[in-house]
């Protein structure tokens, strides 16, 4: 058996040019390929959704659960923050839970859950 220790001081010592004319040379001679492993990452199913989800969300729903028990209160806040009519507000705030605000910033969706839970809503974004 070969003295693994010997080898690997070897194998540290090549230069660059060196290292890659023996990686030619292994590939030749074995019929094997020294493709680096991330490569096969990008082609698993489940790369593509994991990726996906590192991905920073920028857009966000801001959805009324429950209108509490202000009810007109409630009203007044979504008819500010979408400029709806009051019918169309007061549509939206009985037929819970229903979406108040879609694909806003981060900043915006906060603002607007504050402004309705000070009047007593209850609120979610998504």
């Amino acid at each position: 058996m070969a003295d693994l220790e010997k080898l690997y001081e070897e194998l540290s010592s090549l230069t660059l040019l060196e290292a890659a004319e023996l990686k030619k040379m292994l590939e030749e001679r074995w019929g094997v390929t020294a493709a680096a492993p991330v490569a096969m990452a990008g082609m698993m199913p489940g790369a593509a959704a994991a990726e996906e989800e590192k991905e920073e969300k920028t857009e966000f729903d801001v959805v009324l659960k429950d209108h509490g028990p202000k009810k007109i209160q409630v009203i007044k806040a979504v008819r500010a923050l979408t400029n709806l009519g009051l019918k169309e507000a007061k549509a939206v705030v009985e037929d819970t839970p229903s979406v108040i605000l879609e694909a806003v910033s981060k900043e915006a969706a906060e603002e607007a859950k504050q402004k309705l839970e000070a009047e007593g809503a209850v609120v979610e974004i998504k």
